[in-house]
């Protein structure tokens, strides 16, 4: 592997930061390590300005007040946009996967998102709580997408995006689909932290980022054991 570090962004975890989220930026450290990549890791908070020149950015998720700011704050700074420009990887997951759109509500009032991917999000009638889970988009190549979700929004994708994955147990965007994704940008409502449920994802973004085809294998008994559990967990509540 590279000698270059590989430089990870946890943006704004002090708005930003729900539901383990945090354990995505841990992931992605883990497993580059454990292949030989050396690793820098950047918390930037939401009064500091943010480095374009990264290879991943992470933004987690947050209560409708942090969103609204961290995405005002974000647009003011232009960091990444910058970096997406450049070809870096960004992550979102849930308001980070929002508002990484052209628009999203937050209590009560719409507001302007990064315009990152064309997607989105206004309010649903119901809110989506428990296991997420779908069949990933088969270009990916990665297996079925496993978390849990918590949020009142429903996002919708325009032309330029490709979902993520196609529901089959929870909510997602709408019920059908969960996530969208163009080139290197990538957003989920799946929390858990979605990384440490779904670790060729984490993978298929330090694939992205690193320009590597291919990944020396790691041992993930523990994340398949814990997929397994929550798929037969899922199946059981299902049955009359």
């Amino acid at each position: 592997m590279s000698t270059e570090s590989l430089r990870i962004v946890w943006i704004y975890p002090d708005l930003l930061s729900t539901y383990g989220d945090r354990g995505n930026a841990l992931i992605l450290q883990r497993r580059a390590r454990q292949r030989g990549m050396p690793v820098e890791m950047l918390e930037v908070r939401s009064d500091q300005r943010l480095p374009a020149s990264a290879d991943i950015y992470l933004i987690g998720g947050g209560e409708d007040g942090p969103q609204a700011l961290g995405a005002q704050r974000l647009l003011a700074d232009g960091g990444l946009h910058r970096a997406v420009a450049q070809g870096s990887v960004v992550f979102g997951v849930c308001a980070g996967y929002q508002l990484l759109g052209t628009s999203f509500f937050a209590k009560g009032t719409k507001y302007p998102g990064l315009e990152l991917l064309d997607i989105s999000s206004d309010r649903g009638e119901t809110r989506a709580v428990g296991e997420l889970a779908g069949d990933i988009d088969p270009r990916l190549g990665i297996p079925p997408l496993s978390g849990f979700e918590n949020h009142g929004g429903r996002t919708q994708l325009g032309p330029s995006v490709s979902p993520l994955a196609r529901v089959t147990t929870g909510i997602g965007n709408d019920g059908a689909t969960e996530g969208a994704w163009r080139g290197k940008l990538l957003g989920t409502y799946s929390h858990g932290p979605a990384l440490a449920r779904n670790p060729a994802l984490a993978d298929l973004l330090l694939r992205w980022a690193t320009g590597v085809h291919q990944l020396p294998p790691l041992d993930d008994t523990w994340a398949d054991r814990l997929r397994s559990e929550r798929r037969a967990a899922v199946a059981a509540a299902a049955r009359p």
